[in-house]
């Protein structure tokens, strides 16, 4: 797995060896940033990575010009390789490893974020609920983005907190965006 572009493109990431993570590809990677650098900079961003995995989302979210990413991953061993890729980049003083149960951040935390990125097991019962529980408890900046990596039979329909699209396929993943229903106001 490598970062595809920014500071750090090219460079080699790794991460735990068994199916407990699943990274996003580099084709999945390469069309969330084009969407996302059409809609809004990057830099200077704050970002937070759920279920970040091999935390391949964040880091190039850091490559890209970032100012800080929050990885949460409940994975002990995701957490380590997280940890030294980060410091292998040297890039930990930009970066927060909790080693913490997604849903449960989601309901503390006091932070708010640019970028949100949710990639939750497939298997995870609870994904159909990350856009309310983001949204209700308020994490993400206005004319932010949340994106969600999911299984294609999970459809996400706009409510009254948010509004759903762009929405990309590959194969049988899907990346659904969301976000403020309100456009911001033009100053």
């Amino acid at each position: 797995m490598r970062v595809i572009s920014g500071s750090y493109k090219g460079r080699i990431l790794k991460t735990v060896k068994d199916l407990s993570v699943r990274p996003a590809t580099d084709r999945v990677k390469q069309t969330i940033f084009d969407v996302l650098t059409h809609r809004m900079d990057l830099g200077g961003a704050r970002v937070l990575d759920l279920f970040a995995g091999s935390g391949s989302l964040g880091v190039e979210a850091l490559s890209r010009g970032a100012a800080h990413v929050t990885f949460v991953e409940t994975n002990r061993d995701a957490v380590r390789f997280i940890e030294r890729n980060l410091q292998m980049l040297g890039c930990m003083d930009q970066a927060d490893v909790l080693r913490e149960d997604a849903m449960w951040f989601i309901k503390g935390c006091k932070e708010t974020y640019d970028v949100i990125f949710a990639d939750p097991p497939y298997a995870f019962e609870e994904t159909a609920s990350i856009p309310e529980a983001v949204f209700g408890s308020r994490l993400l900046k206005r004319g932010g983005y949340l994106l969600i990596e999911h299984a294609r039979q999970l459809v996400f329909t706009s409510t009254a907190l948010y509004a759903v699209g762009p929405t990309k396929r590959f194969g049988r993943t899907v990346v659904t965006f969301f976000q403020d229903p309100q456009p911001i106001a033009d100053s």
